[in-house]
């Protein structure tokens, strides 16, 4: 009786997950904690854990890019890119991952890279590139599109209707287009004064992929006049991460595990043999979106406000839309895992004497195989929940800009948030120095998950 009892709590506490291991990576860095949050980072590295040893270096380059180490943030970004890439390619190798995830849980293979994270990983990419010389910015900024395009392509199933094949693709309705790297290629196209038709063709992208912006519209019009600033002025983009971005949890799928005690119980009554009801949980993930502190950044230059910084990307919706969509195969995947393990542990009783001792301890070893389970969690857990931005034109030289967190009202006007006198100031302000040179772009780049700025203001060189 008391080992029964001993499985039965095993079975209801389950195992730590990633989401739970990273908390306080997130609690340190949301905290401002950079040096903690990158020693619990090099911890976990340590102890040899393979299959999240990515999503530990993509944390590490939010971390470095925060800090102004925007070089070493965009080598670890292409460290991981490229190995993401890499499994893409590996069929042979993700077919066996898959096989032993069935035995174990999705856990057991490798980390590919949620849809979503393949994309940022170039936006990422492109940001970190700007801060430090910005050769190969636009580069990244054109893949991003590329890669949505690639992912979009590959989710497409074959459909026969009559004697027509077509292509029904489930992932290009959740899977709406990001308008950052269409928006970042514009604005390096344009400074160049020679590429407006292409900055013209990225702003109409940016203008019906994110019709709210309203930042993309300026740039569509002034494009079209070929002339992007006056005479002695340099351009300044603000781009604020602003806010604590998604995060996967696990939880207790209480439909299948009501559908899993009645399967054992028909079972049951099906066979010679009675069967111990399985109460063991049904874990899968599911997408958290912390409540929003911060809605936007107010940016003052030499003391004067000028402006505010707008959504150009929302992560938080991109991540629960492209996981919604891929969650009936997450729930397909525990169903098919739960019914092998019982067809095991039923054909090895059929297998063996009739001895009811062995058949119970076979049926607790099969309750204690299916309580090790936990949903898998991982992700790339310290992003922020929106890329905003704002465009400023300042005159050429040295100047003092100022970033403060600040909430939104609705404005009915505008059909929009805005920051008005209504408004209220949700952190305290941070500044910085750059240096604006004529007919140039100069880009700002500011974490903040909170009302606290984390890490430094950086100044694209």
């Amino acid at each position: 009786m008391r080992l029964v009892t001993i499985l039965f709590l095993i079975a209801f506490t389950g195992c730590a997950s990633f989401g739970e291991r990273s908390m306080k990576i997130r609690s340190d860095f949301a905290g401002g904690n950079l040096e903690s949050a990158k020693t619990e980072i090099d911890k976990s590295l340590k102890k040899n854990r393979r299959k999240e040893g990515d999503l530990l270096k993509l944390n590490q380059a939010v971390i470095e890019l925060s800090s102004g180490n925007t070089k070493k943030a965009e080598q670890l970004l292409l460290e991981v890119r490229n190995r993401f890439d890499q499994n893409e390619n590996e069929q042979i190798k993700r077919a066996s991952e898959k096989a032993a995830a069935m035995l174990l849980d999705d856990n057991a293979a490798a980390y590919a890279g949620e849809d979503y994270e393949k994309v940022l990983i170039r936006v990422f990419l492109a940001l970190a590139n700007l801060m430090h010389d910005g050769g190969d910015a636009n580069a990244y900024a054109l893949q991003i599109g590329q890669k949505q395009n690639e992912i979009i392509q590959k989710g497409a199933l074959p459909s026969v209707s009559g004697d027509d094949r077509k292509n029904i693709n489930l992932k290009a309705e959740s899977y709406r287009q990001i308008a950052i790297g269409a928006y970042l290629a514009g604005t390096l196209q344009e400074e160049t004064f020679r590429n407006f038709d292409d900055a013209r063709k990225n702003y109409e992208a940016v203008c019906a992929w994110e019709p709210v912006f309203s930042q993309g519209h300026k740039d569509l019009e002034r494009a079209k006049t070929g002339v992007p600033c006056r005479q002695g002025n340099g351009i300044v983009y603000v781009i604020g991460l602003v806010g604590t971005g998604p995060y996967k949890m696990q939880e207790n799928c209480e439909v299948l595990q009501a559908a899993q005690f009645m399967t054992t119980a028909m079972l049951s009554m099906m066979s010679n043999r009675p069967m111990v009801p399985d109460f063991a949980p049904v874990m899968i993930p599911c997408i958290v979106r912390p409540p929003e502190t911060v809605s936007s950044l107010a940016v003052s230059i030499d003391g004067k406000w000028k402006s505010q910084t707008e959504t150009l990307t929302d992560i938080g919706r991109m991540a629960e839309e492209q996981f919604e969509a891929v969650k009936p195969q997450i729930i397909a995947r525990a169903v098919l895992r739960r019914a092998m393990k019982k067809a095991v542990v039923y054909g090895v009783k059929e297998g063996t004497d009739s001895n009811p001792w062995v058949s119970l301890a076979l049926e607790l070893g099969g309750i204690l195989w299916e309580s090790f389970e936990t949903a898998d969690t991982r992700c790339w857990n310290l992003l922020p929940a929106e890329i905003q931005v704002t465009r400023l034109e300042v005159p050429a030289g040295e100047h003092q800009l100022t970033l403060q967190p600040y909430s939104r009202i609705y404005s009915a006007a505008y059909n929009r948030f805005v920051i008005s006198a209504d408004s209220v100031g949700a952190g305290s302000e941070e500044s910085c120095t750059i240096r604006v040179e004529p007919g140039r772009n100069t880009y700002v780049l500011a974490n903040f998950p909170g009302t606290k700025l984390v890490g430094k203001i950086s100044a694209s060189r």
